[in-house]
């Protein structure tokens, strides 16, 4: 494992319960015959990230179950009914004590982005201050790399269904923004309508 390896880790968002797609928890959503959320965390090491750790929130028990998440380190937010915000705050919270100096942070629910565009955002890294997303035709979207310099601040603002939106317009300076709408689809999987997205 290279150095900057061993300093970027990979965070996946993978809580949610699905509401607008009838209570169908979004990490076990099948794609190319497996769960969502396998696929989500065979992006990240595909890219590199050789550290991933993957929140749960809705149906966690039946997601360890059925998901073949290996390595991963599991971290389970008891209060993810409460919005992206609060498993966010989990997430950065579960790389305390580790050698992270920075986290890629992806949504389980945006298979058309592949290992590719977290690899561009990836390139970014420098150290901690680093702070960097990917952009599709100049908006910013996922995933981002969160240096760890930036954690306390986005964790005092994640709340809701706000990730690191407020933050990152707060310090759009020190953003990079990576084009990736070559490379990848940055739809998500929130409605029926969208299931056919999947594989």
């Amino acid at each position: 494992m290279t150095e900057n390896e061993q300093q970027v880790a990979g965070l996946l968002l993978a809580a949610g319960g699905g509401r607008r797609l009838g209570g169908r928890p979004k990490a076990l959503l099948e794609h190319r015959g497996r769960p969502l959320v396998e696929h989500a965390v065979g992006v990240l090491r595909a890219a590199g990230c050789a550290r991933v750790h993957v929140v749960l929130g809705a149906a966690a028990a039946a997601v360890r179950e059925r998901a073949e998440l290996g390595e991963c380190v599991i971290v389970e937010n008891p209060a993810w009914g409460e919005g992206m915000g609060s498993s966010l705050r989990a997430g950065l919270d579960s790389f305390a004590g580790t050698p992270a100096r920075a986290v890629l942070v992806s949504l389980v629910d945006q298979p058309g982005i592949g290992a590719e565009a977290v690899r561009r955002v990836l390139g970014t890294y420098e150290d901690e201050t680093s702070l960097a997303s990917a952009a599709y035709d100049g908006v910013r979207g996922h995933p981002v790399l969160l240096g760890s310099a930036h954690w306390a601040g986005i964790a005092a603002t994640a709340t809701g269904d706000q990730g690191a939106r407020a933050y990152l317009k707060e310090h759009r300076d020190a953003l990079t923004l990576v084009e990736c709408g070559d490379v990848a689809r940055p739809y998500d999987i929130d409605t029926a309508a969208d299931l056919a997205h999947l594989e």
